[in-house]
């Protein structure tokens, strides 16, 4: 009896804690709490994550997009190759050392993260995950390019869903 009361209260611990909130390192946040929030339940800010400041002075990284090709036509970081999720595109990898400096985004760094972890188990030794992503990068005044590598003031939001979390100042959102 005591081991199955044990087992249960060891359950529900772990139960009550799924799906908290992780103590995010204040050079994460993007400033706006809703979609701090959000992100502090979905992404792991681990030693991989990064801010969009360090990933701006990252001189020597490459940038790969973990989203899809209707999302990287709308808009994208300045020279990013877009790698993708769902089906990714192994072309964007071709000729980079396992060394290099990767930096992974998506929207807001969930697709990213995954896609970073599977790149450091194929030996890639330097593979960050932009925490907050798109958003982060756009929320900290960072430029977007569009298809044709020129300027843009569209955001693909994912979702509307998801477009809620960033201020309409942010650009024009894209669904």
């Amino acid at each position: 009896m005591r081991c199955l009361f044990a087992f249960l209260l060891l359950a529900v611990i772990g139960l009550t804690n799924c799906g908290n909130a992780q103590d995010v390192p204040p050079r994460l946040l993007t400033g706006h709490g809703e979609l701090d929030q959000r992100l502090s339940k979905l992404i792991s800010a681990d030693e991989w994550a990064i801010n969009a400041d360090e990933a701006s002075e990252m001189a020597d990284a490459v940038f790969l997009d973990a989203r899809e090709p209707e999302e990287y036509t709308v808009s994208h970081l300045p020279d990013a190759r877009r790698l993708g999720y769902d089906q990714v595109d192994e072309t964007a990898l071709a000729g980079l050392p396992a060394d290099t400096p990767l930096v992974v985004y998506c929207t807001v760094g969930y697709r990213s993260e995954h896609i970073a972890e599977q790149l450091r188990e194929r030996g890639y030794s330097k593979v960050y995950n932009l925490y907050g992503s798109l958003y982060a990068w756009k929320l900290a005044g960072y430029p977007l390019h569009d298809s044709n590598g020129e300027p843009t003031n569209e955001l693909h939001t994912y979702n509307k869903k998801w477009g809620r979390l960033v201020p309409d100042s942010i650009g024009v959102k894209v669904y």
